[in-house]
């Protein structure tokens, strides 16, 4: 057992895994786990699940990245979590010649099929795989233009050792910006769409990737997770300015932002 879980064991600190409460330092363990099974048809399952709705969200999130569409003026991103490389592919697309994207990401698989899909759609030069940690990026102070992270967020041990990493390696004037699953604030439409998450997600992630559990874990995942207004505060506690946010489709997600200033 690494060093650093033995200390949190031994300490007794808590955290949740969906609705369940698990040692700390166990919880990264658990969320690789659910990401090495998932990994080849995660990107399925984000279009099944949400009837293609995540690309819109994303172009979204893309639009407020905003790189240099014209130009040479270099543009640098890093994308959090983001293991398959849809975002960095999206930004890398959308911006000049000199954009580049980095994707770290702790799990390995998420992180191979990010590669392959590079070099797929010859991007390979453009978009770079690093393995490493949200809560201690492997990467030097104000290095990145922008800092992404889509849905990934909520599956982080310490959100504030994330959002304190994120704001490190931003350059002054560097903007964060996080989409992540949030609220639905529309009365009526939350109770059914509780009943689609919990009944429908896992049963479609039965079928397609052979794993119910995992996306059990996603659905409760989301539940656990900080509604926007409290989000929005623990950005200002990592040092964020100008912080707001965008619920989208009746609150279902919500785009968080924030700068280095």
């Amino acid at each position: 057992m690494p060093r650093q879980r033995t200390i949190l064991a031994e300490r007794g600190e808590n955290t949740h895994f969906g609705f369940r409460q698990v040692p700390l330092g166990d919880k990264q363990a658990l969320v690789d786990d659910v990401f090495h099974s998932v990994a080849g048809r995660y990107d399925l399952m984000n279009d099944l699940m949400s009837g293609g709705l995540h690309r819109a969200w994303k172009d979204v999130l893309v639009t407020a990245v905003n790189p240099p569409r014209t130009g040479d003026r270099p543009f640098a991103l890093l994308d959090v979590a983001g293991g398959t490389g849809d975002i960095a592919f999206r930004v890398a697309e959308a911006g000049n010649h000199a954009t580049r994207a980095t994707v770290v990401d702790i799990n390995h698989a998420m992180l191979e099929v990010g590669r392959v899909r590079a070099l797929e759609r010859g991007l390979d030069d453009n978009v770079r795989f690093v393995e490493g940690n949200a809560e201690a990026q492997p990467f030097s102070d104000r290095m990145f233009d922008a800092v992404t992270i889509a849905f990934g967020i909520r599956n982080v041990p310490r959100i504030d050792r994330a959002l304190a990493e994120a704001h490190r390696v931003l350059k002054h004037g560097g903007h964060f910006l996080c989409l992540e699953f949030s609220a639905v604030d529309v009365p009526g439409l939350d109770t059914v769409y509780d009943a689609y998450s919990f009944n429908v997600i896992p049963a479609l992630g039965s079928a397609v990737t052979g794993d119910a559990e995992a996306y059990r874990y996603l659905v409760e995942s989301i539940r656990r997770f900080p509604r926007p207004a409290l989000f929005a505060d623990m950005l200002r506690v990592a040092g964020f300015g100008r912080v707001s946010f965008q619920r989208l489709t009746a609150g279902i997600v919500a785009l968080h932002s924030g700068w280095r200033l």
